[in-house]
């Protein structure tokens, strides 16, 4: 069994449902828009491991997020954060360097963004296609995923981005309560989602800029991407 495949193993026996590799360099010639902090350059690839939300919770969303799909999002964000962190050790014990980048950490707010692109880094990983709400969306679980990375210099065998989109799919933009999902994900309106989700804040028992209306939409047994 090679690195990637122990590695894969190691993440799936802690609770991961999906595993990538992206292509560091690649995506700094393609996509540079990635890493929003600069990455060491010695870092090369990036392991993205994803879980998959619970349907159950995300189902029960109408027009705005609720306290338990906060929980939900928040505990997600924890599972991930601590099986990169294990991923990290593993990845030192095997002579490697390695860095956690949190699934939900804010580094900016104007824009709002981490330190770096999961989404972007799922995609090039193989992991699935940048949708028209511009989160990835996983060819079975749609967007109700949460992800985290971790950065390394070990070569590890990296995937393809997947060739492969959302056809004449227009869920999300229907349910956005922002409308500011469009048809192209390049007219995406962030200051129109940020506006909602600065409103959504405001909800009890909520408290953070969480949606999940997208989420719910991409997804679930009646999703067209499903079958």
């Amino acid at each position: 069994m090679n690195d990637s495949r122990k590695l894969e193993q190691f993440t799936r026996d802690r609770g991961a449902t999906v595993f990538g590799v992206a292509n560091l360099e690649r995506l700094r010639k393609n996509a540079p828009e990635f890493e929003y902090q600069p990455v060491p350059k010695n870092m090369q690839r990036a392991v993205v491991i994803g879980m998959r939300l619970q349907d159950a919770v995300v189902d029960e969303l109408v027009d705005r997020p609720t306290p338990l799909y906060f929980h939900m999002y928040r505990q997600a964000n924890y599972a991930l954060d601590r099986v990169a962190f294990e991923l990290t050790l593993q990845i030192q014990n095997q002579g490697g360097k390695a860095i956690a980048v949190p699934a939900s950490q804010v580094v900016e707010r104007n824009p709002m963004r981490g330190a770096i692109s999961h989404r972007l880094l799922g995609w090039d990983a193989g992991i699935g296609w940048i949708g028209r709400s511009t989160l990835l969306v996983h060819p079975q679980f749609g967007s109700r995923m949460r992800y985290a990375s971790v950065l390394t210099d070990l070569d590890l065998p990296a995937g393809q981005p997947m060739d492969k989109g959302c056809g004449s799919c227009l869920r999300c933009v229907d349910a956005c309560p922002a409308k500011a999902i469009c048809k192209d994900s390049r007219d995406f309106d962030l200051d129109s989602c940020y506006g909602k989700l600065d409103q959504f804040r405001k909800i009890p028992y909520v408290g953070q800029h969480i949606c999940g209306i997208c989420v719910r939409a991409c997804g679930g047994p009646d999703w067209p991407h499903s079958s």
